[in-house]
Order: structure tokens, then C-alpha cells, then sequence
């Protein structure tokens, strides 16, 4: 059974709407859970989101029978609203975060905390796309999940596996700080949160998990769809306009390299960008030819340089000035601009030729776009090196780069004062 001495370890929260018909054999299972395999402290929150049937006295009757249990009553629904409320107010070192239906083998939570309890991750995730991953789910939820999740990773450059299981712990400092930057308050919220921590230089440890589907789930798949899709656009411009301060969080508390003095010298800098531009320019060639077949020149032109310049800038970002972490958005941002600037040259020199030879074929249009690309390259390396990789000096550190600097969400209101509010509906 827990003891609630300071610090208390583990704060489990099972976010819940309507749920009377489960609710009590749920909490009941995870409790007998915890009790019989957990040795850490541990307290179960459950986070009533705006219930309209017996789900609010239910979860106040197991709060009262069941050491180490709580409930917190939300008058507004959203699964995001309540994990985002209770994990602000909680004073527990590892929050975790699990779907009320347990779809969830909880044989999976020691390993889903241990890394965070450590100090090893900053936040931890089930995954059922691991090979090892034992899932049984009808075939269309594991389509549309497996598409969502490859859309995400393509999309949002992210390269955690599954963003949807519920399933997730994530360290108490670091939820301080990347919580309030997060706005959805459904079920996009984990998913935003990942999203920030991964672009935040931030350590997410992946579990493959045992996942058994409910088949009485009353998620509506294509309106959450379609707000993720929403909320992707949105956290993408935001972190493009610089507006969701990710560079902010990584200097903070992100996890740098270990080390920056292997830098490449400006020579060594020439010869990677050399080796990549040379591979980038074989590239442009081909796509050039095979766009050319069903395209317009310029058209075949515009195409095949814009694929070549985001995969060039990639490349250049790590493999030539050596770059990590956050920024990855606004480089390739940047990249684009610059890539414009190629575009006028090569495009310029295209449209110079045909005022000379009006039926050039297009080995020979190949010819002058390849001079005219090797121009453009000169001209992508100085604006690289200069404005897009521009090292700025920074002042000596004078914090650990674990320490959160500011409480953004100083709490105010103790989860003790919300179970108050639990009869006043």
C-alpha cells in the first residue's frame, strides 16, 4: 500500500467521461496492481472530465474505500484539460497517464517509469508498432493508426513510433515547463506534448507494449482525425514563426551533445558541403529528367530542385556545420528562401537559353541548368554559412542544463481543494 511521505514517486491518472459501467472494476484492478508490484510511492488521481451519469459519485465512493486513491472533478470535458490540470497541481516526481479501460498490459508501467524515476528519459511512451508488441485491434483502427502515426513522423520530422497509446509518464520538472505551451485540451494533447518535447532536445523512452482494443470505445475516429490534423498545422506554424519557444526549452533543459569542440574547420566545411552538394546535384539531374517527361521545363526545373534542396539542407544542417537539437523548422524554412534565390539563377539561365535557341533539347538544357546549379551552390554555401548556420557566441552557463529556470504554472489551487467541488453540479 502507498505511503504518502514526501516525495511521493508516482501520481497515475486516469482521465474519465461516462465511465460508470467500468469505472470501479478499472480502478480496482489497477490499484490490486500497484499494491501487489509497485514498491514506489504511489497515488491514483482520477481526473472527472465534465461526466453527466454516475461517474462523478463513483469515483468519489472508490476515493473513500481505497487507500492512495483520489478524485478531481473537472466542470469542462477534455481528456487534455483534465491530464494537463492534474499534472500542473501534482507533487509527485513522475506523472503517468493511463487510459481508463487499462487496453494497456500494466505489466508495462515498472518499465514505462524506471528510465524517468532515474533520470535516464525525460519522458517515457508505450508503442504497440514495436515488432515485440503484442496488439490485438480490428483492422481498420490499425491502418488509420499506423497512417496517422507515419504522417506525423514525415510531417512534423518527429521520430517517436505511437503518439496515440494511453499509455505515457513524463518527469514533473519538465512537465512544468513544457505544459502550459500546450493548447489542445483533447485528445491531440499528448501527441502536441510529444511533439514539443522531441523539437525541445528533450529524451522520450519508447515501451513496447501488450494492447488489447475496446470494442465498446466511444472515440469518434474521424472527428479526432481531423483535429489532429488541425492541431499538426498549428503546432508546425507555431514552431515556424517561433511562437512555441522550442530553442528556449533546449537551452534550458534540453539534452545538449555532449560536446561542441569537433566542429568542422572552414575547409573541412567546403569539402562536406562539396561531397553533399555533388550528391545533391546526380540527384537534381535524374529528377530533372524524369520530371521533364510529363512536366514543362521550368515546371521540371522548380520540382526537382525543390526536392533536392530540402534533403540538401537536412544534410548540410548535420553533416556540414554539424547542427543539433531544436531549429530544425526555421533552418528549412530558411533553406527555402535560399532555395529561391537557386531558383532564379537556374530558372534565369533556363530562360536565357531559350531566348537563344528557341528548340534547345534537353540534354542541352541539362547542360546549362547543371553550370547554372553549380552557381547557385556557391551562392547556397555563403548564405548557409553565414545566415542560416550562423553560430551565435553564447555566455558561459550558469545553471545546470537540467534546472528549469521559472516556474511558468506556479500552483495555486492544491488538488485537495478541487475534491470540494465534487457534489456541486
Amino acid at each position: 500500500m502507498p505511503e504518502f511521505s514526501e516525495p511521493l514517486d508516482l501520481d497515475i491518472v486516469v482521465p474519465v467521461f461516462n465511465e460508470q459501467a467500468t469505472l470501479v472494476q478499472s480502478v480496482t484492478a489497477l490499484h490490486a496492481f500497484l499494491s501487489r508490484s509497485m514498491a514506489e510511492t504511489w497515488r491514483i488521481t482520477i481526473a472527472d472530465n465534465a461526466s453527466t451519469d454516475a461517474t462523478p459519485a463513483l469515483a468519489d465512493r472508490l476515493a473513500q474505500e481505497l487507500e492512495g486513491v483520489t478524485s478531481v472533478h473537472l466542470l469542462e470535458k477534455g481528456r487534455g484539460r483534465a491530464l494537463k490540470q492534474v499534472w500542473s497541481q501534482s507533487d509527485a516526481t513522475v506523472l503517468v497517464y493511463v487510459d481508463e479501460d487499462l487496453s494497456t498490459d500494466l505489466s508495462a508501467l515498472r518499465p514505462l517509469v524506471a528510465p524517468l524515476l532515474s533520470g535516464h528519459s525525460d519522458l517515457a511512451i508505450g508503442t504497440r508498432l514495436d515488432r515485440s508488441s503484442r496488439v490485438n485491434r480490428g483492422g481498420k483502427r490499425e491502418f488509420i493508426s499506423r497512417t496517422y502515426n507515419l504522417l506525423l513522423r514525415r510531417t512534423m520530422g518527429v521520430s517517436f513510433s505511437d503518439a496515440q497509446c494511453g499509455f505515457k509518464a513524463i518527469r514533473r520538472d519538465v512537465a512544468q515547463r513544457l505544459l502550459p505551451l500546450v493548447e489542445d485540451t483533447g485528445w491531440f494533447f499528448d501527441t502536441e506534448l510529444l511533439i514539443l518535447a522531441e523539437r525541445s532536445g528533450l529524451r522520450i523512452h519508447e515501451v513496447p507494449v501488450d494492447w488489447v482494443d475496446d470494442p465498446q470505445s466511444s472515440v469518434d475516429i474521424v472527428a479526432t482525425a481531423s483535429a489532429d490534423l488541425r492541431g499538426m498545422v498549428r503546432v508546425a506554424s507555431g514552431i515556424a514563426r517561433g511562437t512555441i519557444p522550442v530553442a528556449a526549452i533546449y537551452e534550458e533543459i534540453g539534452r545538449h551533445p555532449y560536446e561542441r569542440t569537433q566542429q568542422p574547420t572552414f575547409f573541412g566545411q567546403v569539402v562536406r558541403f562539396g561531397v553533399v552538394g555533388a550528391l545533391s546535384t546526380a540527384a537534381y539531374a535524374l529528377l530533372y529528367l524524369l520530371f521533364q517527361h510529363v512536366v514543362p521545363a521550368q515546371a521540371a526545373n522548380f520540382l526537382a530542385l525543390l526536392v533536392t534542396t530540402i534533403a540538401n539542407t537536412a544534410a548540410n544542417r548535420r553533416f556540414t556545420f554539424g547542427v543539433r537539437g531544436g531549429g530544425a523548422v526555421k533552418h528549412q524554412a530558411q533553406g527555402l528562401i535560399v532555395f529561391g534565390i537557386a531558383w532564379l539563377i537556374t530558372s534565369g539561365s533556363l530562360f536565357g537559353l531559350h531566348q537563344v535557341s528557341h528548340d534547345a533539347s534537353a540534354h542541352v538544357e541539362l547542360v546549362v541548368l547543371t553550370v547554372a546549379n553549380l552557381v547557385a551552390t556557391v551562392v547556397r554555401f555563403v548564405l548557409l554559412r553565414v545566415w542560416v548556420f550562423r553560430r551565435q557566441a553564447r555566455p558561459a552557463p550558469v545553471i545546470s542544463p537540467r534546472r528549469v529556470i521559472d516556474d511558468p504554472a506556479p500552483i495555486t489551487t492544491p488538488t485537495t481543494e478541487i475534491l470540494t467541488k465534487a457534489n456541486q453540479s
